[in-house]
């Protein structure tokens, strides 16, 4: 796919005689997607970029001229892109001129998303979506559904679930009765605080296992103790699809169990207490290698990726689709699994929030050096804590002079949702206009104020824009 390029630097298989659909609805008849493209982008030069962007407009054009002339070339994005209302819109954009320009499918090309924790990738392989099995199955698929059935027994609900937003929001208008909660705390990490606590506070039952207390465990009406990844054996998959072994190193503290023997020892007591007659046949696995094995069975991505062979090899990429094969070490290496792929021009659209007369700031939300997501492991460490106890709000000269906010003086930031008070970092790390908040602490928890907007597709909030505004605290 995309051997050779023009003399524009331009993939050549872009040739296309027909009617590309743009995403927002439109039919644009063209020769080849390039010119689709080139009629998209006469709406945006290179001043209207910058202008959208706050980029310089010379390295916009710098950065144009070097994905066409440099080879090869990637792009690597953080979390924070997919933390908008239009992430999905954000994340076709990204791949389209490195497939105009041929740099996909090759090594050392791509977008490459760097998640934010060790194992998301994994948990998303294992079927942590709400529409999907293992290995990106879809729930909906009848002959997937088969499949599953023959192995289990039954596959209950064969519909799309909910997201964690969803959810909270079903329990909210009495939809659901019961949430289990592992290794997640919502009510420091999801938007709008105020609605997720009056929505755990409803639900009827509450679950949470994880390895140590948290904001979320204290409204729950039972805590599972999970344990480290030192104390149990399995697999991780890290954002390059690296399957790798973990092995316990120490045996679990107190009464904790590794996730999986909690989740079959629930299980098997549920199908105890329903005579028998149980929705699930199994649930008695005596070791995550059995647990491996019903996956290499069930997930055609993982099937060559047994415990003998990672023991021997150390690690695999996936696809590995049999134990012959020896891992896929970039995707997309001579198509996509559509062919071409998907290829569509992409307009800009503003957040669901800007800034007003009442709300004139603008806050975007992240992490920090010190301190890792919640803060339910880091802020327990003495020697991190002591680099960073408090919560902050960086502001720029400029805004903190208009506002009359001296260094480390309290203030109040108050978005449509809610309000906390926090320390004020006068910096020009960021510009006027901009704030930015930490979200690690509880006591100033930054997603009091954050919009819980989502994008249509990935129904993931937008934590990274919302109109605030600030004031001195007493």
């Amino acid at each position: 796919m995309g051997a050779n390029l023009d003399k524009k630097g331009i993939d050549p298989d872009l040739e296309y005689k027909g009617t590309v659909k743009t995403l927002d609805g439109k039919t644009v008849e063209v020769l080849t997607l390039w010119q689709a493209y080139r009629q998209h982008l006469a709406d945006y030069d290179v001043a209207t970029a910058a202008e959208i962007s706050g980029s310089p407009a010379n390295l916009i054009e710098q950065l144009a001229i070097d994905l066409a002339t440099i080879k090869p070339a990637a792009i690597h994005v953080g979390e924070g892109i997919n933390h908008w209302c239009h992430a999905t819109r954000h994340n076709r954009a990204g791949h389209l001129p490195l497939r105009l320009t041929g740099n996909i499918g090759k090594p050392g090309t791509g977008v490459n998303p760097l998640r934010g924790q060790n194992n998301v990738q994994g948990a998303c392989d294992m079927g942590g979506l709400p529409n999907v099995y293992t290995a990106y199955q879809a729930v909906t698929n009848e002959a997937i559904q088969e499949k599953f059935q023959k192995a289990w027994g039954s596959t209950a609900h064969t519909r799309v679930g909910l997201t964690v937003t969803g959810m909270l929001d079903a329990v909210h208008h009495g939809n659901m009765k019961a949430l289990w909660i592992m290794g997640e705390n919502p009510m420091v990490s999801d938007p709008d605080l105020t609605h997720v606590q009056a929505a755990l506070e409803e639900c009827e039952f509450l679950v949470v296992q994880d390895i140590f207390p948290t904001e979320t465990a204290a409204l729950a009406d039972v805590v599972l103790p999970g344990t480290t990844f030192a104390e149990k054996d399995g697999t991780f998959t890290g954002t390059d699809r690296r399957i790798q072994r973990i092995r316990k190193a120490i045996e679990p503290v107190g009464d904790s169990r590794p996730d999986w023997l909690i989740i079959s020892q629930v299980a098997q007591r549920m199908q105890g207490s329903n005579g028998g007659d149980a929705p699930y046949a199994g649930w008695s696995y005596a070791s995550p290698a059995e647990i491996s094995q019903e996956v290499s069975a069930l997930s055609p991505s993982y099937a060559g990726a047994t415990y003998e062979r990672l023991e021997e090899l150390g690690h695999l990429q996936w696809p590995v689709p049999s134990t012959e094969h020896p891992g896929t070490a970039y995707l997309h290496k001579d198509k996509f699994s559509r062919g071409l792929g998907h290829f569509s021009p992409i307009a800009f659209k503003e957040p669901a929030e800007m800034p007003d007369a009442e709300y004139p700031l603008i806050l975007t939300t992240g992490r920090m050096m010190f301190h890792y997501h919640t803060g339910s492991m880091t802020r327990r460490s003495e020697k991190l804590d002591r680099e960073v106890p408090e919560g902050y709000v960086e502001m720029s000269p400029e805004d903190a002079r208009r506002l009359g906010v001296n260094k480390s003086d309290k203030v109040r930031v108050i978005s449509r949702r809610g309000e906390i008070e926090t320390r004020a970092w006068i910096t020009r790390r960021v510009p006027p206009g901009l704030l930015f908040i930490p979200f690690h602490f509880a006591e100033a928890a930054a997603n009091v104020l954050t919009n819980p907007a989502l994008d249509p597709v990935a129904k993931i909030p937008e934590y990274k824009v919302a109109a605030v505004r600030v004031e001195t605290a007493a």
